[in-house]
């Protein structure tokens, strides 16, 4: 009976946390659609697209790249908060060791993705842009743009890499709890290989180079996690050791 009254009030504290969370998302949901329109036309006149003259095929496009804008932004704001309710409902459960942890990464959880952001949008997409117009031009193709096509292909290839950039931080953290190793990653990198080109096919466009695209800074991740996973490893060694030698 004290373990489903414990199970009970697991479940309605979930509740309690998940109402919060979208009421959040409400809230933020409104602040997206009033800026959304200075974002569609910031995107509009700077990087590839202040190139091209984006055209509207459908009635509905310019409500659809208006609505996304506007949740994306909403998922932006709503996610730090988001973030704080699971904290809150994990932490209970959590042993000392991952609680440390786990607040230690999150301002590097955030820089992460701000990188990843920075990375995808300045770097990876105008190079996509640039490979398909060159690409256009060698097959003799007049170019015309629909503004809901280029919004597509942009958040199929900046969304993917900005979460995936996280990688980085959940490779460390769950090395610190010693989940995970720098062995174990080593001996899944060609499983990792193949599950993240499946992932980025997955994600983007149905064609090979926005898969490519997308793969290629995730394998780089991947290494990166990799050397980082190593780093932590050798201080618990260390540390382990050290604790030996005094006892």
């Amino acid at each position: 009976m004290p373990e489903e009254q414990s199970f009970v009030a697991h479940l309605d504290e979930l509740r309690r946390r998940l109402i919060r969370v979208l009421l959040v998302i409400a809230v933020a949901v409104i602040v997206g659609m009033l800026i959304a329109n200075p974002i569609i036309r910031y995107i509009q006149e700077s990087g590839p697209a202040a190139d091209f003259s984006l055209k509207v095929f459908s009635p509905w496009d310019a409500v659809r790249i208006y609505m996304n804008v506007a949740l994306a932004v909403a998922l932006v704001i709503a996610l730090p908060y988001a973030m704080l309710q699971i904290w809150g409902f994990v932490k209970p459960g959590l042993r000392r060791e991952e609680q440390v942890a786990a607040v230690k990464y999150v301002p590097f959880v955030f820089v992460l993705a701000l990188l990843g952001l920075a990375f995808s949008y300045f770097i990876v997409f105008p190079f996509a842009i640039l490979f398909s117009t060159r690409l256009s031009g060698s097959l003799g193709l007049e170019e015309m743009f629909g503004i809901s096509q280029y919004f597509s292909f942009l958040f199929n290839i900046v969304l993917p890499i900005t979460v995936l950039f996280e990688l980085p931080a959940v490779v460390m953290f769950l090395t610190k709890i010693r989940l995970l190793n720098p062995r174990r990653l080593g001996q899944f990198r060609k499983f990792a290989y193949f599950i993240l080109f499946v992932l980025g096919a997955l994600v983007t466009p149905p064609d090979i180079l926005s898969a490519i695209l997308v793969t290629i800074p995730m394998m780089g991740l991947y290494e990166i996690s990799v050397l980082l996973s190593r780093i932590v490893y050798s201080k618990q060694q260390a540390a382990d050791t050290a604790a030996l030698k005094e006892t």
